[in-house]
């Protein structure tokens, strides 16, 4: 059965090209539920997908990409730093690994929030890259296709990302979070079952641009690896809490956060396990607290979310993805979600923030080829 979004996508592939389409695939965003800036040091990301899709429908043919969301079309070739970069690149990154890809057209539809750090990026091009593989019957592996959409975003769009998003994408399961092994590149399904407990996934987008960001990004990421040097690691994934205490500064700082937040990673992995919804909770309040004191990638909206979901009884709630703007989460009672947002408008208000936008979300199945 086709969702909603699919059809959307199917019926405007019809509309557009006078034909059903070969293949309709979609394809989830994600938010990473713990394990923030240890993905450049080796460690741990937990992640799960959430029930917001993007989806193509794709056939063989000359009449480039349409969107429906932005009412336009583009070539399916060249490159003009717009939305058809994502499907594009994953076409070229195919192309580049060996696999004959046929001259296409496609439409596209979502209903992922854009810019609000839920990577609606990897959702196309992991629904791209399924549904591609379907049409040329490839068969490649869904871990290879990761890979496959990593390198599209990296070297033909131009992000440095890491595998998280391509990953959570493409390999996460229906009511469940993955572990990731940053080194390795191993993932493994954790339970996540939140509708059991009566939970939800709470998303604050503080709609902060991230302005000097990227400054502060590159910043750190070279102080862990002056910090790595200084300890002799390969990577501060290989450093313990006990190690990081020899150094000093904003190594000592930026260590200390990344190597205890491999550690909660884990704990919340045990944690969710058995099904300890306060545990990990906790877990998420220290790590905002590490990301806020430590890594100092928080703002003051940011905090002030994170301080309302504590006051409304959320179980845990921290900044998610790179900080300095963007998106808090709070884990909290369904019933309890809409004081939250009444609270924490509230809050941004007497503070004189911006608006801020919610989303609640579930955790969701990763990219499907439609049936």
């Amino acid at each position: 059965m086709m969702r909603e979004i699919e059809r959307r996508a199917a019926e405007a592939y019809q509309n557009r090209f006078g034909r059903e389409p070969a293949v309709v695939a979609s394809a989830p965003g994600r938010i990473n539920l713990i394990g923030e800036h240890t993905d450049y040091n080796g460690g741990f990301v937990l992640p799960c997908a959430i029930d917001r899709r993007i989806a193509i429908a794709l056939g063989p043919g000359e009449g480039g990409l349409y969107s429906v969301d932005y009412a336009e079309a583009r070539p399916c070739d060249g490159k003009d730093d717009s939305w058809a970069d994502y499907p594009r690149g994953v076409a070229w990154s195919l192309s580049d690994a060996g696999f004959s890809v046929p001259p296409f057209q496609a439409a596209i539809a979502g209903d992922v929030p854009q810019a609000a750090g839920l990577s609606s990026s990897a959702a196309i091009e992991a629904a791209t890259a399924l549904a591609l593989d379907a049409l040329g019957q490839f068969a490649i592996p869904r871990k290879r296709l990761a890979l496959l959409c990593q390198r599209a975003e990296n070297a033909f769009v131009g992000v440095n990302c890491g595998i998280m998003d391509q990953y959570a994408s493409l390999l996460c399961q229906d009511g469940a979070a993955l572990l990731i092994d940053c080194r390795s590149l191993e993932a493994e399904t954790v339970p996540l079952n939140l509708d059991a407990a009566g939970l939800s996934l709470l998303v604050c987008d503080t709609r902060v641009k991230r302005g000097l960001g990227a400054t502060g990004y590159n910043e750190r990421r070279a102080t862990c690896e002056q910090a790595a040097r200084i300890l002799g690691v390969a990577q501060l994934r290989d450093a313990t809490i006990v190690d990081a205490a020899r150094l000093a500064g904003l190594e000592l700082k930026r260590a200390r956060h990344v190597v205890s937040e491999d550690d909660r990673v884990l704990a919340a992995v045990t944690a969710l396990r058995a099904a300890d919804f306060t545990t990990f909770g906790h877990l998420m309040y220290e790590s905002h607290n590490s990301l806020r004191d430590d890594y100092e990638v928080s703002v003051p909206e940011l905090d002030t979310f994170v301080d309302a979901a504590r006051e409304a009884g959320a179980l845990g709630a921290r900044l998610t993805g790179a900080g300095f703007g963007g998106c808090a989460i709070a884990l909290i009672a369904r019933p309890a979600a809409t004081s939250l947002i009444e609270l924490a408008r509230r809050r941004f208000a007497k503070r004189e923030f911006g608006e801020p936008g919610f989303y609640t979300f579930r955790p969701a199945a990763g990219a499907e080829v439609a049936g």
